[in-house]
């Protein structure tokens, strides 16, 4: 895939992959896990025709350096509210996913980032959150981390085919597969699994009727990683946040409907 992240930006000692694409106002792409930000590449060249769309490999992901410590909920604002600082942007359009989208309210509300919009897609945003498999890691990452390779790949392969309605072609899926194999990316795909956990959505999800820009939130409607009724709720406690389901999508919209989350964020941006 020609997918280019050839800027680097160093965050606490650890190396942050990112890039940029397209020109006019600021906007970001921000992907969810275990994904990265090759989850955008079907839609962002379309957004780069609008904006000037910037787009990284959160702490533990894809190209960025997979540390042993906190990749998750704890991390993630800060280091978004690290990158738009060193971008140099303000009040840029924000599209995010996932844990991305859970990164995006934290760092808007306590990192005090503004942004002019805000479009979330299956976000981990509202608490109680873990499937069987988060649970059963948290219990017993070690074991996990060491499963023979073969079987962590094939437990890898299934977890990411359960995410689309459609099935991936082979391309497709090696894309996602490839950061987690090998030793390193082993251990850490179990560690940001083991790490999930509702006290950071907790700390935030009171406050979500304090969102300072227009939300819209985009849902598949056949998620079984997070439930429609989660979308929701979150639309019920953000003020004026306007909520569209999308069929035949399960949790990777981006795979499932590209076209739909293209439509749907230029229709905000043109507001």
């Amino acid at each position: 895939m020609d997918w280019q992240l050839s800027e680097r930006f160093n965050f606490e000692g650890n190396e942050i992959a990112w890039d940029v694409i397209g020109a006019g106002p600021p906007a970001v792409v921000m992907h969810g896990s275990p994904f990265s930000s090759l989850e955008w590449r079907r839609v962002a060249p379309w957004l780069a025709q609008h904006r000037r769309i910037f787009y990284y490999d959160m702490l533990g992901y894809g190209r960025s350096s997979k540390p042993e410590g906190d990749v998750l909920h704890g991390v993630q604002n800060s280091l978004f509210a690290a990158l738009v600082n060193h971008w140099g942007v303000q009040r840029p359009d924000i599209v995010a996913h996932d844990f991305g989208g859970s990164a995006a309210l934290r760092a808007h509300l306590l990192n005090d980032v503004d942004y002019r919009s805000l479009v979330l897609i299956d976000p981990v945003a509202i608490s109680p959150q873990g499937s069987a498999l988060v649970r059963a890691a948290k219990a017993h990452g070690e074991v996990f981390a060491a499963l023979p390779a073969y079987v962590h790949e094939a437990m890898l392969h299934a977890y990411i085919g359960a995410t689309v309605k459609r099935a991936l072609d082979e391309e497709a899926m090696r894309l996602y597969l490839d950061p987690w194999l090998g030793d390193e990316g082993q251990k850490a795909f179990w560690r940001q699994i083991a790490q999930m956990d509702d006290k950071y959505s907790e700390e935030v999800e009171w406050r979500y009727g304090e969102i300072r820009c227009p939300v819209t939130i985009l849902w598949g409607a056949e998620d079984e990683f997070i439930p429609l009724k989660d979308g929701e709720e979150l639309a019920r406690r953000i003020p004026g946040a306007l909520f569209t389901v999308i069929p035949y999508a399960k949790h990777l919209v981006q795979e499932d409907a590209p076209e739909a989350i293209v439509a749907a964020v230029l229709d905000v941006w043109r507001q």
